[in-house]
């Protein structure tokens, strides 16, 4: 591939900018992060302006429903914006931060020490409140970033990060900590993905299943991600049925398009009289399509016969795959065969039921008696989130501040040296 003068420019002006802010105060951070808020704010309409001619074009283009509910900002979403700013606000600085000390009798004395990450490049689709998120996880945790989201959201993106960028200079700070790509060219990501080792330190792709397949295939730098989110929901032999209704709608139907909404239901034979029909009836009256095994088929007659292959789909709409498992070990072993390590939940008054769920599953987040849809970083006290991570390796779970760090030792001694 040619080389690409626009994005190396952005790459050196990305590491530039990181030796702007590698030492700033924790104070003028948030007094940046505060005047993000009020700049917000002040231009709402505008903001929801350039969204609109978003959404137009986005229906224009014909593109699926689930990312254009994704791409919207009205006012609610852009109030839950400022409000993931503020709880960055509130969060530690997680630079410099001293993790362990030791000395040594060889006369050395052991530090280690957090440090940022360095540059971040972001590739995602839809959710324009991710260039706000990232904005603010990137600078306070004292990474800079290159951004380049969906054309679906071209405008809201701009108007987002321009106005980041306006609180920098106004704060007489290298407003290149933040870059949003704005060429709309594909060719842009596949130069990114494999030509940009010299600038980039890790790429986080969000969006659908092609895009973070792509990302995994091409990027020459690491990746922090999940290639889908294909969440569990276990309904064991001991749930209370009014917690297991109200967990299994709230956990698919609250928003289906998002990557912690439960794609399969799993359910103990042994209360198929008792709760199947009660959760699939609820679950059909708020429009949501069952795709079931032999037996739930012959309980819920609405139901369509499942295939193998839906045990292996993230539907992201109001469908749902349900099936009938012997106990809690073929409930585990069916996460296991076709999950993808991103959020399994049980459902139990079983304390050793849930203990045994909650240990042997492996999926980045676990949770008992709880939706799946607080799969979250703001749910986890994080403020926002870049993304969530299903990688074996660091990060797991929802990627927040102290997530964008990594670390360094700090060694000294007088005059030490080796035998």
């Amino acid at each position: 591939m040619k080389r690409n003068l626009y994005l190396d420019q952005l790459g050196k002006k990305s590491l530039e900018a990181s030796k702007s802010i590698f030492n700033l105060d924790e104070k003028i951070k948030n007094k940046v992060l505060y005047d993000y808020i009020k700049i917000i704010n002040s231009n709402k309409n505008k903001i929801i302006n350039q969204n609109k001619i978003d959404i137009k074009n986005a229906k224009k283009k014909k593109i699926k429903s689930n990312l254009i509910e994704r791409s919207i900002l009205d006012e609610s979403r852009i109030n839950s914006i400022i409000k993931s700013i503020k709880e960055v606000i509130k969060l530690k600085d997680p630079c410099g931060k001293i993790i362990s000390t030791s000395k040594r009798k060889n006369g050395l004395h052991i530090q280690k020490i957090t440090m940022p990450i360095g540059v971040i490049g972001v590739i995602y689709e839809a959710r324009p409140n991710v260039t706000a998120d990232i904005s603010i996880l990137c600078f306070k945790s004292g990474n800079t970033a290159i951004l380049r989201g969906g054309s679906e959201a071209f405008y809201s993106n701009t108007i987002l990060s321009n106005l980041f960028r306006e609180v920098l200079k106004k704060n007489k700070i290298n407003p290149n900590c933040i870059q949003l790509i704005n060429k709309t060219d594909r060719t842009y990501v596949d130069y990114l993905l494999s030509n940009m080792k010299s600038y980039i330190d890790v790429i986080v792709p969000r969006g659908g299943k092609n895009l973070v397949a792509k990302v995994l295939k091409f990027s020459t730098v690491p990746v922090i991600g999940h290639l889908e989110g294909l969440c569990h929901l276990y309904i064991d032999q001991d749930a209370n049925l009014e917690m297991a209704k109200k967990i299994t709608l709230n956990a698919k139907m609250r928003r289906t398009s998002i990557c912690g909404a439960t794609e399969t239901l799993l359910i103990h034979k042994k209360i198929v009289k008792t709760h199947l029909l009660p959760i699939l009836n609820l679950l059909h009256k708020n429009k949501c399509k069952i795709i079931g095994d032999k037996i739930v088929k012959k309980y819920f007659k609405l139901a369509t016969a499942a295939k193998e292959n839906d045990w292996k789909t993230e539907y992201l709409d109001s469908i749902i795959s349900v099936k009938i498992v012997n106990n809690i070990d073929e409930a585990i072993a069916h996460i296991k065969k076709y999950g993808t390590n991103h959020t399994e939940s049980i459902v139990t008054n079983n304390q050793q039921s849930a203990k045994q769920f909650l240990n042997q599953v492996t999926s980045a987040i676990v949770m008992h008696n709880t939706s799946t849809q607080f799969a979250d970083g703001y749910e986890f006290g994080l403020g926002a989130e870049v993304g969530i991570s299903t990688n074996k390796m660091h990060p797991r779970g929802p990627v927040g501040l102290e997530q964008l760090t990594t670390y360094k030792y700090i060694v000294k001694s007088k005059g030490a040296i080796r035998p």
